[in-house]
């Protein structure tokens, strides 16, 4: 009942039209009803009466009673085609709307065959259900009361008799119900995990061809594949124990009708015609009970896809707007670490992390991998919130900002660079949709992607694949580099962004990004001692705690962690600039 109560929750919305259509399909069930009444008189008044002046308005009207109906239906059924569609555009845009609003936390459990499986077959599922499923089953319930009242009024004793199968009918038609419900959960659960194999395959198509593993990954969907063939076998075993059954009964009937009827007629308690009519009537009996199997099979379908789109319409982002949210207006440049810990569910990422930055410095952040380096950017944006500490941006807590208004003030480049399926322009305009051609060009200009950009077939113009599939890494890194310098943000974050780009041009770069963060806050992640040498604050990280922290010329001194990166870039001596060899042999005071 919970489904058909959210269900209706949209569908009310169009209840004029929707009552409508259940009012045209009474008109059409009890229209049913007359046609085996004129077959019936045309036997009894026509035929034994040998009244033939009746037969050519009798058939007339059988001719326009079933032109009627054929009229009334294919206008009913574009009604709920109508309602139905209506309804998927809105739960279809409330689901992507919920999904934009969802935060890292839903995402980092969340496979994306699952979430694709709801925003397709769900709701696939959910519009067959609204269009179909549910006049079906108004017009087979009102078909059959109609035929069960009339027949009533043909003959009491022959309904009755007709009337001691069903019950049984409904007995199986309800076990039915019961045991096939949960093998249609177990159908979707696996249709799910079969839809995240197929797009893992195809998102890391590139991989699997380089280490040659298409026989693993065919032998893995295959295991998954054949798993949804066994779960949907399951659920066809329930309906080879129940159908045979239903489909007896319903076939039972017409036996049943044609031996009582037929006694009735010899005894004269029946005339031929009322036996027509019972016969003409028997498939208002037979179609409902043999429907029944079908739209049970369609009901437990949309109940389990309801629950799953349903499920994902109540899922709450973590991450949300204070209640008193208000516009802050302070610096945002400053950036503030207070004793900071953070952990991943039972991971700890992060442990007492403090540090400053003010507006015009740049903070450099380097480590080992998994150091915990783009946690800290992922908490500086609010993507997660701490364990404990607080996290200031402009003086004030970012969980007091509203969020939006806080990473509008921010620009990033993540190191696992995206770019749409899109032109080279619409990728470096994303965050900045308005802006001219002229801006975008100068973004590129300074992220050092101009130059090829030029030398593309068409140019700022050129569509690239879906992720920037025919694009290097570094150019990769560059087009997102000029989207995020295009927005000018307070707060510019660039994780690893140069790791692709050789030497020369990350130099280039670096020069660039001087004159262009004058003001502004900078984060960097990187590896390279060459992307972070300048910084005013280095924080170098290990198992989620700075370990060292200074200027480059100071962190060189102290012969740390920091020391060792360097000598182990620059071949120990032989790269180092006088002036930092010097410094490492302590002949010379910072």
């Amino acid at each position: 009942m919970q489904s058909l109560r959210w269900i209706w929750g949209y569908i009310k919305k169009f209840q004029a039209r929707y009552f409508m259509g259940l009012l045209l399909v009474l008109v059409v069930s009890s229209l049913n009803m007359l046609n085996p009444y004129f077959a019936g008189k045309i036997v009894d008044r026509v035929i034994y009466g040998h009244n033939e002046d009746l037969l050519w308005p009798l058939l007339g009207a059988m001719v326009g009673v079933t032109f009627c109906k054929a009229a009334i239906r294919y206008g009913y059924q574009l009604m709920f085609e109508s309602v139905s569609q209506s309804v998927i555009f809105k739960i279809r845009e409330q689901l992507y709307n919920r999904l934009q609003r969802l935060d890292f936390s839903f995402y980092d459990k969340t496979k994306t065959g699952d979430i694709m499986a709801r925003m397709t077959g769900d709701i696939e599922a959910v519009r067959h259900f609204t269009a179909w499923s549910i006049y079906i089953i108004f017009e087979n319930i009102t078909t059959l009361l109609f035929a069960i009242g009339f027949m009533f009024y043909i003959h009491v004793p022959l309904a009755l008799t007709l009337l001691t199968v069903t019950p049984i009918i409904g007995l199986f038609a309800y076990r039915l119900s019961y045991d096939v419900k949960p093998t249609f959960s177990a159908i979707r659960e696996q249709f799910s995990k079969l839809n995240s194999v197929v797009q893992e395959n195809i998102s890391g198509n590139r991989v699997v061809k380089a280490f040659a593993k298409e026989d693993y990954e065919i032998e893995k969907f295959s295991v998954e594949n054949t798993a949804f063939k066994e779960k949907n076998l399951e659920s066809a075993k329930v309906w080879e124990k129940y159908l045979p059954i239903l489909d007896s009964l319903a076939g039972l009937l017409t036996v049943l009708m044609i031996f009582a009827g037929g006694i009735m007629v010899i005894r004269s308690s029946l005339t031929i015609g009322e036996l027509v009519m019972f016969n003409s009537l028997i498939w208002a009996l037979n179609n409902p009970m043999r429907m029944a199997g079908w739209l049970i099979n369609d009901v437990q379908r949309f109940i389990a896809s309801a629950e799953k789109i349903e499920d994902l319409m109540n899922t709450e982002p973590q991450i949300v707007n204070p209640a008193n949210s208000k516009k802050i207006n302070t610096s945002l440049g400053v950036v503030e670490f207070n004793h900071v810990s953070f952990g991943y569910g039972e991971e700890q990422v992060l442990t007492d992390i403090s540090f400053k930055a003010m507006p015009g410095q740049t903070v450099a952040l380097i480590g080992p991998t998994g150091a915990g380096k783009s946690t800290v950017i992922n908490l500086l944006c609010r993507f997660y919130d701490t364990d404990r500490g607080e996290v200031l941006v402009g003086e004030h807590n970012v969980k007091d900002w509203n969020i939006r208004e806080l990473r509008e003030n921010m620009a990033m480049v993540m190191q696992d660079i995206f770019l749409f399926s899109d032109t080279i322009e619409g990728n470096i305009a994303y965050g900045v949709p308005d802006a001219s051609f002229e801006s975008v060009q100068t973004a590129a200009k300074m992220a050092e992607a101009h130059e090829f950009i030029t030398r593309l077939p068409d140019g700022y113009d050129t569509i690239i694949g879906e992720r920037g599939v025919g694009l290097s890494g570094g150019q990769k890194q560059r087009i997102a580099l000029a989207r995020a310098l295009l927005k000018d943000p307070a707060i510019l974050i660039l994780d690893d962004t140069t790791s692709s780009v050789d030497m020369e041009t990350e130099l280039r770069i670096q020069k660039t990004l001087k004159t262009f963060n004058q003001g502004k806050t900078c984060f960097i992640i990187a590896h390279r001692i060459s992307s972070v040498k300048e910084a005013d604050l280095i924080l170098v990280m290990e198992n989620g705690r700075i370990i060292e922290r200074g200027k480059h010329t100071e962190l060189l001194m102290k012969k740390g962690y920091y020391y060792n990166v360097y000598k182990n870039q620059y071949g120990n001596f032989d790269g180092m600039h006088r002036e930092e060899e010097v410094i490492v042999n302590g002949t010379q005071q910072i």
